[in-house]
């Protein structure tokens, strides 16, 4: 179960972010700020500060192993760009009316370089 206070701070981010409005009193609490069509799943998750990154290498560090870019880490790297690209395409619309499946997209193959 999520906290009140936790609850809050998640809203206020969103509030921040410009995707919720907020009112006071009697019979106010919170709503969107714009259409559910204008508010894309990844401009939710950056406003509460998720990282959507997959691999566990620090941000801006030389590597992952001793200074050095593991065997696997430009795999991890596109998976996450792959997850925020996705969710850049997917609004809370599409969530809400369960259009979600069949949305991915089957990678372009490059041409083989000779």
């Amino acid at each position: 179960m999520l906290s009140v206070a936790y609850l809050e701070q998640l809203f206020g981010h969103l509030r921040r972010a410009g995707l919720v409005a907020s009112a006071r009193g009697p019979g106010g609490g919170y709503r969107l700020a714009r259409p559910a069509a204008e508010i894309a799943i990844a401009a939710i998750v950056d406003a509460v500060d998720e990282p959507l990154r997959a691999t566990r290498c620090e941000e801006g560090s030389p590597g992952c192993l001793a200074g050095r870019k593991c065997l696997t880490h430009d795999l991890w790297e596109e998976l996450g760009e792959q997850i925020r690209l996705f969710l850049a395409h997917l609004t809370l619309a599409d969530i809400v009316a369960g259009r979600i499946a069949g949305r991915a997209n089957v990678p372009r193959m490059q041409a083989a370089v000779e």
